[in-house]
């Protein structure tokens, strides 16, 4: 049973993720209103290609992130920020402890470094449920759905694809997954996914 391997996303399976409650707090921050923000920042040549690894550094992503917005965002404000828009789901960390006693689990979440430079600090409920295994998708260089990404975490982890299980709540990201051969779960509620992990342990039982 320890061979096997849990991989869980952040927001909207561990954590009610609010991207307006983020952006309302940065427009207070910077002045600019929603629209101005996905012009600077939320588009594929901003976040997205930060997420996929585009920034060596979370003092590099901080400093693109600040030239973007063309005014200073401390990165104590920017976790803040970031932290506000969380709401921690109890009922989804019983999940991984539960998947922590059938094996070894791990977070995957889209997010560039600075968010990987401060999980412990912007998830401190799953912080000890993860130690380490705490990673964004900028870590492995690209980011969900692409497959490349689901490959670079069965390389770090030295685990074959039918012993790994993965759950988000994007059906693209689970799609992702599953072309490599990762057993995954679309997330909907907790009481699934307990269910999704017990079945994916069980038939691995010799």
């Amino acid at each position: 049973m320890g061979s096997l391997l849990f991989v869980f996303d952040m927001d909207d399976v561990l954590y009610r993720y609010d991207w307006r409650v983020r952006m309302r707090l940065l427009g207070e921050l910077t002045g600019y209103d929603l629209a101005e923000l996905r012009r600077r920042w939320w588009h594929e040549d901003g976040e997205w290609r930060a997420e996929a690894g585009g920034h060596a550094s979370a003092a590099e992503y901080h400093a693109a992130f600040e030239a973007a917005m063309g005014v200073p965002v401390p990165v104590e404000d920017w976790l803040r920020i970031r932290r506000a828009a969380m709401t921690p789901w109890p009922a989804s960390f019983a999940a991984v402890r539960r998947a922590a006693e059938l094996g070894e689990v791990a977070l995957l979440t889209n997010n560039g470094p600075l968010v990987e430079a401060h999980l412990a600090t912007l998830a401190p409920e799953i912080a000890p449920l993860f130690g380490a295994e705490l990673h964004t998708s900028s870590f492995y260089g690209a980011r969900k759905p692409d497959p490349a990404v689901f490959r670079a975490v069965l390389d770090a982890y030295g685990r074959e694809p039918g012993d790994v299980f993965f759950a988000d709540d994007l059906e693209e990201n689970v799609a992702g997954a599953a072309s490599v051969g990762i057993t995954a779960h679309r997330f909907t509620d907790a009481p699934a996914l307990v269910a999704a992990i017990e079945s994916f342990a069980g038939e691995r039982v010799e």
